[in-house]
């Protein structure tokens, strides 16, 4: 199968299994075929899906990355304060790394809103429909939703990273709170825990909470800043922690920062 091949079997499988998109036309636009693959892949429920589905999907998924570029945690260059902390700007689906982190909902299922801007969205959408079912799983055993601070680790199937690690972040409506600093805090700590005890050397977090959840960009940054050194200063086998940026006004703080 050519690549394209694969993207029109993936949609045509996913349409098969839709009743509100059954029957539906496949664009001929690569764009909009892109588009509906992943729209298809965000309303997904998490149920069961033949292997030979999910091997297509690895495939394409994976020629998908290399095709936009890996790139290289270790090659980043440190920050001149502290050699262990990173500053980079791009996309974290492409980072080849020990975990890159999730800022999750608080189901940890993904976002279900087809092609949303957020990172919980973009993350499972290169990752693949296996993500949803693991988090799932997870969910399912643990019997209630994960609370704002908390976080769990999962493969990362098609991603260059080896685990995505899931927080949920509070959501702040109206003036900031103590407590929902706090909860930021201990979204970086649980993160850098799991890493921890999966005997993780490196780690990209992406701005928690600062997207959908409304938390004060400056502030977030200088949590997330303060909340990763003092962990660091204590035993720890993490060697390197990125600072994930998408925007350029987080990176200009993160700078200042860590300058």
């Amino acid at each position: 199968m050519t690549h394209n091949e694969k993207l029109v079997f993936l949609i045509e499988e996913l349409l098969s299994e839709s009743s509100p998109y059954r029957g539906m036309k496949i664009p001929e636009d690569l764009g909009k075929r892109k588009r509906l693959l992943r729209t298809l892949m965000n309303i997904r429920e998490p149920k069961p899906i033949q292997d030979a589905f999910l091997k297509i999907q690895d495939e394409y998924l994976q020629e998908e990355v290399k095709e936009k570029g890996i790139v290289d945690g270790e090659t980043l260059t440190p920050s001149a304060a502290d050699s262990r902390l990173v500053l980079w700007k791009g996309d974290i689906t492409l980072l080849k790394t020990d975990a890159i982190v999730n800022a999750a909902n608080s189901s940890l299922r993904g976002c279900f809103v087809p092609c949303h801007s957020c990172i919980d969205n973009a993350i499972h959408s290169a990752s693949g429909i296996q993500l949803r079912l693991a988090c799932d799983d997870i969910m399912v055993k643990q019997g209630h939703e994960e609370p704002a601070g908390g976080a769990k680790i999962t493969p990362s199937y098609n991603l260059p990273c080896r685990y995505i690690i899931h927080t949920v972040g509070p959501i702040v409506s109206g003036p900031l709170k103590e407590t929902h600093c706090e909860q930021l805090a201990d979204c970086y700590r649980a993160c850098l825990k799991l890493a921890e005890e999966n005997k993780l050397k490196s780690v990209a977090f992406c701005c928690i909470s600062t997207g959908e959840f409304h938390f004060p960009h400056r502030r977030a940054a200088e949590i997330a800043v303060k909340t990763v050194q003092e962990f660091l200063v204590g035993a720890t086998q993490i060697e390197r922690v990125i600072f994930n940026v998408f925007q350029e006004e987080d990176y200009e703080i993160y700078q200042e920062i860590l300058g």
